[in-house]
């Protein structure tokens, strides 16, 4: 399963994406936590300190080597570097698994215990000076979207998602890449404006996008989010002295989670479970294919100096049965 936490920027949602991912992780059920906003604040949230955050290695620092391990024996890729972050596997490509050791996440993911149970975590990077005035931070984005592209999950294996704030999820396709997307939004005008646009945007490629309230003070406050967003919202999170003692610093336990909040974690992950038998490997690969046909038309061509639909397999979709297939070879 693959998850999205979106929002605006202070809504909460790299606080309540870690929650989710702690959750999880305690079910004892494999999980990959990826920080992909431009603010790298998930590890700190998940319980490093300042020194081990930011010793993290970099996707965006290691997107050659990843670019090389995908792309494989792969014979309509010709070399890593015409590899774009939306090139799609096909016949000859490496896959990656949530549940396996691999080059990629040698290099660019860390594992450690929250409360006692393992997680990995990757991170995107943070902007060097290298790259002040001259890159875009969708360009280290990109290694999660072509990650997320040849990662293939199965049941009761998690990928969580911190995203970049507001509409900017829409600068390339890794959007559509998740199962499901949970929106925070605190009960303001400024939030519901930004879930309104999200869901505009969203509607023509079939996201499954559901609202997590935050910062939900009482009856008002829920009653303004029930009015706002209607059957989209799907929990609330109050105010929280957990929280707040993370956020200073005390890493509390999850067990010693308010009640009510652990309660709305647990409806959370009955959504995302409940989503899986519908995934269609079909649909997602079309999108794959899609999006990496605009931005070949866009730039990419220009950038490689070849026609990169030449990329795409007509005769490859990625499925579980793709994957149970890697696994034999």
């Amino acid at each position: 399963m693959k998850i999205a936490f979106v929002g605006k920027g202070g809504s909460g949602k790299t606080t309540l994406s870690s929650l989710f991912v702690r959750h999880l992780a305690g079910a004892g059920l494999p999980v990959l936590a990826v920080d992909a906003d431009i603010n790298q604040h998930l590890g700190a949230a998940l319980g490093l300190t300042e020194e081990q955050a930011a010793a993290m290695p970099s996707m965006g620092a290691n997107l050659p080597q990843i670019k090389e391990y995908l792309r494989g024996c792969n014979p309509r890729i010709q070399d890593a570097a015409s590899m774009i972050k939306t090139t799609p596997p096909g016949r000859g490509s490496r896959l990656l698994r949530v549940v396996e050791e691999n080059p990629v996440y040698a290099s660019c993911a860390r594992e450690f215990t929250v409360d006692g149970s393992p997680l990995r975590l990757m991170v995107t990077g943070t902007f060097t000076e290298e790259d002040l005035g001259v890159a875009c931070y969708h360009s280290k984005v990109g290694a999660v979207e072509l990650c997320l592209n040849h990662l293939v999950d199965g049941p009761r294996e998690y990928v969580v998602v911190d995203m970049t704030a507001g509409s900017d999820s829409f600068a390339s396709g890794l959007f559509t890449r998740f199962d499901m997307t949970f929106l925070v939004a605190e009960p303001t005008r400024k939030a519901v404006s930004v879930y309104r646009q999200y869901k505009e945007y969203a509607a023509d490629f079939d996201v499954t996008l559901r609202v997590v309230g935050n910062k939900v003070q009482g009856p008002d406050d829920l009653a303004y989010l029930q009015e706002a967003v209607g059957q989209d919202l799907l929990a609330v999170f109050g105010q929280s002295e957990w929280v707040r003692r993370t956020e200073q610093g005390r890493a509390p336990h999850l067990g010693d989670l308010e009640a009510d909040n652990d309660a709305a974690l647990r409806l959370m992950h009955q959504a995302v479970d409940g989503v899986h038998p519908l995934r269609d490997w079909d649909r997602y690969t079309r999108q794959m294919i899609g999006f990496h046909l605009r931005n070949a038309e866009s730039w990419g061509n220009a950038k490689a100096g070849t026609d990169l639909a030449l990329q795409i397999d007509p005769d490859f979709v990625l499925s579980e049965s793709v994957r149970e297939e890697a696994l034999a070879v």
